[in-house]
C-alpha cells in the first residue's frame, strides 16, 4: 500500500507516485546502520555490525563482504574513485578500503565511537564524527593521516559537506546544528534547531544552501545554511534516522522507523509540501539515495520479541529474525 497526501503539478510527478518496486532478500545475521551508494560503481554498501555487505544494484545480489570490523556505522567515498572509508565505532577506527577489491588497506585511529562521516572535496579530507568523545577526526585522503581533531558542543550525528569548503553536522543531545570550516578545522557557528529535537539524519540542497535535519516528534527542520535560520518544519513520519535530497526533482526524503518514507517537495527554498508517505516496513529508518536514478534504498528485517529490560540495558531492542534482512527499492 502507498499512502499519498497531495501532488504538486509539473514534471516532478510526471512518473506518478513512489512505491516499493523491488525487495531483495539479503539475509545475514546482526543489525545494521547506514547504507551508501558508490557514485561510480553504483554498488550499495550496507553496514552490518562487524562487516559491510556490498550489493550489486542491478541484480540485488551480494557481491562482496568486507570483514574484520567490530561495529560499523557509515561509509563514504573519495572523489578519485579509488578508496572508501568505514567508521568502525567498535574499534574507534576508520577503515580505509580499496573500492575495486573491497579489501581493507589501512586502519586509522579516530575518537571514541566514530559514527557519521563525510568526504569533503575541497580539502580532500574524511571527517569521522565521534559520538562518545564529542568531536570529529579529520583524515587527509592523500596520506591517510589524521590532521586535526575538532571539538564539538555535544554528541554528533550525521554530517554533510556543501562542496565549497564547509561541513555541517547535527548535534543530537543539544538539538543544534554546527557549521565547520573544513580548511581551518574550526566551528564557525552553532545554531539551535527548535522546534526540532534529537536531530539524526542530515541532507543538503547545495544549490539553494538549505539543510534538512530529521528529528524526533515527526519534524524535519529546513535550515538556511548561511544564516542558520529554520525556514520550514514539514511533518514527517515517526522514528527517522536518515535524510536525503534529490536535486533533480527538488525532493527531500525522511526514512522513518514506523515503516514510512516521507517525500517532501521543495516548492521554493523556504516553502515545502509533504506530497507522499510511502509505506515501507517497520524498522526501515536508514536509507541511501542514488541521485542519478532517483531510487531510494531502505533496509529492515523481521523482528521477534523484545528482551526483558536489565540494569545494563534498560531499553532493549527487539530480537531480529535470523536471515530476514532485506533491501527495499523505492522508485516511481
Amino acid at each position: 500500500m502507498v499512502a499519498f497526501v497531495a501532488f504538486c503539478s509539473g514534471g516532478a510527478w510526471a512518473q506518478g507516485p513512489y512505491r516499493v518496486t523491488d525487495t531483495w532478500k539479503i539475509g545475514g545475521d546482526g543489525g545494521w546502520d547506514y547504507l551508501a551508494v558508490d557514485p561510480q560503481s553504483k554498488l550499495l554498501y550496507l553496514t552490518r555490525g562487524n562487516h559491510v555487505m556490498v550489493v550489486d544494484t542491478s541484480t540485488g545480489k551480494v557481491t562482496a563482504d568486507i570483514t574484520g570490523l567490530k561495529g560499523t556505522h557509515g561509509v563514504v567515498f573519495d572523489t578519485a574513485g579509488k578508496l572508501g572509508y568505514i567508521t568502525d565505532g567498535g574499534a574507534n577506527e576508520v577503515a580505509v578500503f580499496d573500492r575495486k577489491t573491497n579489501t581493507i588497506v589501512k586502519r586509522v585511529a579516530a575518537g571514541t565511537g566514530p559514527d557519521g562521516a563525510v568526504f569533503e572535496p575541497v580539502t580532500q579530507t574524511v571527517w569521522a564524527f565521534n559520538g562518545r568523545s564529542k568531536n570529529a577526526t579529520v583524515i587527509d585522503a592523500n596520506t591517510q593521516q589524521v590532521v586535526a581533531t575538532v571539538p564539538l558542543p555535544g554528541r554528533p550525528e550525521f554530517p554533510v559537506a556543501d562542496g565549497k569548503g564547509s561541513v555541517f553536522a547535527n548535534i543530537e543531545d543539544t538539538s543544534q546544528l554546527v557549521h565547520i570550516d573544513a580548511k581551518t578545522h574550526t566551528v564557525l557557528a552553532t545554531w539551535p534547531l527548535a522546534p526540532c529535537e534529537g536531530p539524526s539524519g542530515l541532507a543538503m540542497d547545495r544549490k539553494n544552501d538549505r539543510l534538512f535535519s530529521v528529528c524526533d516528534g515527526k519534524v524535519m527542520a529546513v535550515v538556511d545554511a548561511k544564516s542558520g535560520k529554520v525556514v520550514a518544519t514539514p511533518t514527517i513520519g515517526n522514528g527517522p534516522d536518515a535524510a536525503a535530497f534529490d536535486a533533480q526533482n527538488a525532493l527531500a526524503f525522511s526514512s522513518n522507523g514506523e515503516g514510512t518514507l516521507t517525500v517532501v517537495h521543495q516548492d521554493s527554498p523556504d516553502s515545502y509540501s509533504v506530497v507522499q508517505n510511502v509505506a515501507t516496513k517497520q524498522g526501515a529508518r536508514t536509507m541511501a539515495l542514488d541521485p542519478d536514478t532517483g531510487k531510494v534504498y531502505v533496509v529492515t528485517a523481521d523482528f521477534g520479541p523484545r528482551p526483558a529490560p536489565t540494569p545494563e540495558n534498560p531499553r532493549p531492542r527487539p530480537s531480529i529474525v535470523p536471515g530476514s534482512f532485506v533491501v527495499m527499492v523505492v522508485s516511481r
